[in-house]
C-alpha cells in the first residue's frame, strides 16, 4: 500500500463524502471485479458511519456487490478525470476489459477482499447493511462503513486540504453529459454570530 494512504477515523468517514463528491464504487466476488462511477452516494450515519449508494440494476457492480455483501466508494480527483468518466459510461457487461481500457490500476488492504482504485484521494470500505425492498424498488443500499482511508497529500487531521494540495488532488462533482466541477476554492462563514 502507498506511504501517502492513511487510516481515517470511523467516526470521521463521513467528512470523505460530505462535500458531495461523484464516486468510484467497487466490488468483487469470486475473482470478478468491477469499478463503476456514481453520483448518488452521501453520508447517512455517524455512529457506526454508514452510507447510502444507488446502484442500477443493469450495472454490472450491482451483482458483485448482492453476492459478496462488500462494496468501496472511493472520491476520485481531477487526475482521475478521464477514468471516472470512462467507468462510468462503459458496462462490463459489453466490455468485459473496461478497467484494462480505462487504466484503472486496483489493490487490497489487508483484511479485505474488496478492490480499492489506486490513485484515488480516499477510500470507504463498506458492509452491506441488507434492505431488500429498499434495494430492489429504489435501488437504494445501505453500508456501514467498516474502514476508511485517505491520502495525506489532500486529506490531513481529519479534514479536507484542498485549498494546500496540488490541483491534481481536487475532487470531482459531475453534471451532465461528460461535465464535471472541480472543488473550489474554501470559504469560511463566521461561525461566531447568532
Amino acid at each position: 500500500m502507498d506511504h501517502h494512504i492513511v487510516p481515517v477515523e470511523l467516526q470521521k468517514a463521513y467528512r470523505l463524502l460530505n462535500h458531495g463528491p461523484t464516486v468510484l464504487v467497487s466490488a468483487s466476488h469470486e475473482g470478478v471485479e468491477n469499478v463503476m462511477s456514481a453520483a448518488w452516494s452521501c453520508a447517512l450515519d455517524f455512529a457506526p458511519p454508514k452510507v447510502t449508494l444507488v446502484l442500477d440494476k443493469a450495472t454490472a457492480t450491482r451483482p458483485l456487490v448482492e453476492k459478496s455483501g462488500y462494496f468501496v466508494l472511493q472520491v476520485p480527483n481531477m487526475a482521475q478525470l478521464q477514468l471516472t468518466y470512462d467507468v462510468g459510461h462503459t458496462s462490463a457487461n459489453d466490455t468485459p476489459d473496461k478497467l484494462a481500457k480505462a487504466g484503472v490500476r486496483l489493490f487490497r488492504v489487508e483484511g479485505y477482499e474488496v478492490p480499492l482504485v489506486a490513485g484515488s484521494s480516499a477510500w470507504l470500505i463498506c458492509k452491506v447493511l441488507p434492505e431488500p425492498r429498499n434495494e430492489q424498488v429504489y435501488d437504494l443500499f445501505i453500508g456501514e462503513v467498516v474502514a476508511a482511508y485517505a491520502d495525506d497529500r489532500v486529506f490531513q487531521n481529519g479534514h479536507w486540504a484542498f485549498e494546500k494540495a496540488d490541483p491534481r488532488w481536487r475532487s470531482l462533482h459531475y453534471i451532465a453529459g461528460g461535465n464535471f466541477y472541480a472543488i473550489g476554492e474554501a470559504v469560511v462563514a463566521d461561525t461566531n454570530k447568532t
